[in-house]
């Protein structure tokens, strides 16, 4: 509209003009009135696609939806969750009546569970969003500090866990053939297939449907060590003897160690199935060695079985259940995770893994651990059968995945609220290894250091009673010149400034301990600059003259050489070097590269019948000028034996690469070679010796 008022005044305007201008004088022939529009006014038509095009409204950005979403976190409590949701406490509590897994209602109960904290929330008509546990404020400032186990749990809360059996022995009594039968039985009675790796530990189902938990042989001392750790990851010990041998050393170690740990035993007499064994004597011994078993005035049980055939494995496992019941085993299924490792590997495809048994509270993934100076977020649980589990009870094995570095088997294994604190307690314990081990140096240094005072006043004392003029040698050193033998010799002159200084040069140079390869002659020693009797004595015995903060001369006579020194210490390393120019040069053998024998071809040259190997060098390089060895079975057959040929294919050559085959016809043929042995071929290099002299700095 104001659009057509505007043109509608142009229009006016331009015709007032033009009858003003008619007032003043005629017009023209052929001059019109005209009308100008500015291109800005102009608007332009459609075409006929944009005429037949379909507009859309432009896309509306939408927004996140944060209206009833609130936030929730692992191991929150009953009251952070209705501070979350902005409703009352009693509100939250009537509503997880009716939630299953709920649990304990009270304000300070902690949720553990992820899964039942969302439905919480559902019921009470909001969505969930997962976040980290905040911080509070007064945490930024509090110093780094150690975690620790929990204090015992309250009996109510207590709940029956499997046992976990540690099964130990003499060497080849069977142990570890009775392990497989157990995994092997536990698989036949689960699903089909097989056993797909080995993590330490795994369980058995029974019958009953109970489970027990069985643990692969631990060293002594690593079973101690998890004892004295304080985890009581051990419950019941199984003692396999061979019916064939009876009581070994290793089960008296076994017995000992069970009657300190207070560990029940339960003996699994292995190999009954043998021709000629005797049960009885076997259990007789034991009695004999203080382990009171049924029929002989205890109640241990003794259980004869047969690893390799399966036998009586039922009997043994139902023992193991019996004494658990026995036992009275239960666990805490609620709070923080503790547990102990048995084993970490590092595995090439999934990283660093270690296999635990848990021992208190419920082991989910996305649980922060620590354990020693490793920490992990767990991105992963397995069972022994290498399946995915999402829930760890206590008396579980579980393999872990998601350590930053692998934990030490035997150590404690803590859950902590996040990373930040798992951080704080790494850094903790590593400044705590680190006291530690200041603490240990400095014993060690305090402890040198005084069997160095020691020493040293015993000789001071020894010096002091032989007294001054005892101790001083009377006149001139004797010069001692052994007869010559051969061997590398080096003569010095020594020329210093003060007696002192050449007193102190000459027993440095006592030290010398390395004659058997180079000798050590001082020829001469005096106090005063280097004069001409000096350089004349140098020339005769082709000596080296050390001047030792004096004067020497100007342009020495030729052949003789003269080096001034101002410390001992490079004196010392001076004469080091020119000790090593002196020992002769030492073979050392290279080895260039292996060749194994594959086959052995007998062939007749002219009138004579040799022996070819067909070889295939494996390793380096072999040389036809060079030496050969032959190895069969890591032992050394013969050395030093050279080639008369090496051929490729129908060439001569005179070397072979990697991975090629080859003809070698050595020039002993009377040596009996096999395929399989391995030829080494080498070179002999002359290297340079270093002497052995350490004047004591």
């Amino acid at each position: 509209m104001l659009h057509i008022r505007y043109l509608a005044r142009r229009i006016i305007r331009n015709e007032l003009l033009q009858t003003r201008l008619c007032a003043v004088g005629p017009v023209k022939y052929g001059h019109q009135r005209q009308i100008q529009f500015s291109a800005a006014l102009a608007k332009r038509r459609k075409t006929a696609e944009e005429k037949n095009a379909i507009e859309y409204a432009p896309k509306k950005k939408n927004k996140p939806q944060t209206s009833g979403v609130v936030d929730i976190w692992r191991n929150m409590t009953v009251a952070d969750l209705a501070q979350s949701c902005q409703l009352e406490l009693e509100h939250i509590q009537e509503v997880m009546l009716y939630v299953k897994g709920a649990g304990n209602i009270d304000g300070k109960a902690r949720l553990e569970d992820p899964k039942v904290i969302k439905d919480i929330a559902a019921k009470c008509g909001l969505k969930t969003k997962i976040v980290a546990a905040p911080v509070e404020e007064e945490d930024e400032v509090l110093k780094d500090r150690d975690v620790v186990p929990r204090p015992p749990p309250a009996p109510e809360n207590l709940k029956e866990r499997p046992p976990v059996v540690t099964v130990m022995g003499h060497v080849d009594h069977g142990k570890t053939t009775l392990l497989d039968s157990l995994r092997g039985a536990s698989v036949a009675a689960g699903e089909a297939g097989g056993i797909t790796q080995h993590i330490g530990a795994f369980t058995v189902e029974l019958d009953n449907g109970e489970k027990v938990t069985f643990l692969d042989t631990p060293g002594h001392a690593a079973f101690s060590a998890m004892r004295a750790r304080g985890a009581n990851l051990t419950d019941i010990i199984v003692l396999v003897v061979a019916a064939e041998d009876g009581v070994m050393e290793q089960t008296k170690e076994v017995l000992r160690l069970a009657k300190e740990l207070s560990v029940p035993i339960i003996v699994a007499i292995n190999k009954i199935d043998k021709p000629g064994v005797d049960v009885e004597r076997v259990k007789k011994e034991l009695s004999q060695h203080g382990l009171a078993l049924e029929g002989f005035g205890g109640d241990t049980i003794a259980v004869g079985v047969s690893a390799l055939h399966g036998t009586n494995l039922d009997e043994l496992t139902e023992a193991v259940s019996t004494q658990a019941t026995l036992m009275g085993l239960k666990g805490e299924y609620t709070g923080p995770v503790e547990g102990v490792v048995v084993e970490s590997k590092v595995d090439s495809h999934r990283g660093k893994l270690s296999t635990a048994i848990v021992s208190r509270g419920t082991l989910r993934k996305g649980a922060i651990l620590v354990s020693g100076q490793a920490w992990a977020k767990v991105r992963g649980l397995f069972d022994h059968a290498g399946q995915p589990i999402s829930v760890v009870t206590p008396g579980m094995p579980v393999e872990i995945l998601g350590w930053r570095e692998l934990p030490l088997a035997g150590d404690l294994i803590l859950e902590v609220e996040s990373e930040k604190m798992a951080n704080s307690v790494l850094r903790w314990r590593a400044n705590q290894a680190m006291k530690e081990k200041a603490l240990s140096d400095a014993e060690a240094i305090n402890l040198k250091r005084k069997e160095h005072d020691e020493q040293y006043q015993a000789e001071r004392e020894k010096a002091r009673l032989s007294g001054f003029y005892r101790r001083k040698q009377q006149g001139p050193r004797q010069k001692e010149a052994a007869p010559d033998d051969g061997k590398p010799r080096i003569n010095v002159i020594v020329k210093g400034d003060v007696h002192g200084s050449v007193e102190a040069i000459l027993d440095v140079l006592e030290t010398y301990d390395d004659n058997e390869r180079c000798r050590l002659d001082v020829i001469h020693y005096a106090v005063g600059d280097v004069n001409e009797s000096d350089l004349e004595l140098a020339r005769l015995f082709d000596a080296i003259v050390y001047a030792f903060s004096v004067n020497v001369p100007n342009k020495p006579p030729k052949g003789v050489t003269i080096r001034p020194v101002n410390i001992i210490y490079r004196l010392v390393d001076d004469l080091k070097k020119e000790i090593n120019t002196k020992l002769p040069l030492v073979d050392v053998a290279e080895e260039v590269g292996e060749a194994n024998v594959l086959q052995l071809f007998d062939i007749n040259e002219g009138r004579r019948k040799v022996t070819v190997l067909g070889c295939r060098c494996t390793k380096g390089l072999l040389k036809k000028s060079h030496k050969y060895k032959v190895l069969r079975n890591g032992e050394q057959l013969v050395d030093e034996i050279g080639l008369e040929s090496m051929r490729h294919l129908k060439s001569e050559v005179d070397s072979i690469k990697k991975d090629v085959e080859c003809g070698l016809r050595l020039d002993d043929q009377t040596l009996e070679l096999k395929a399989g042995d391995t030829i080494v071929c080498y070179q002999i290099n002359r290297v340079p010796q270093q002497t052995e002299w350490d004047p004591g700095f």
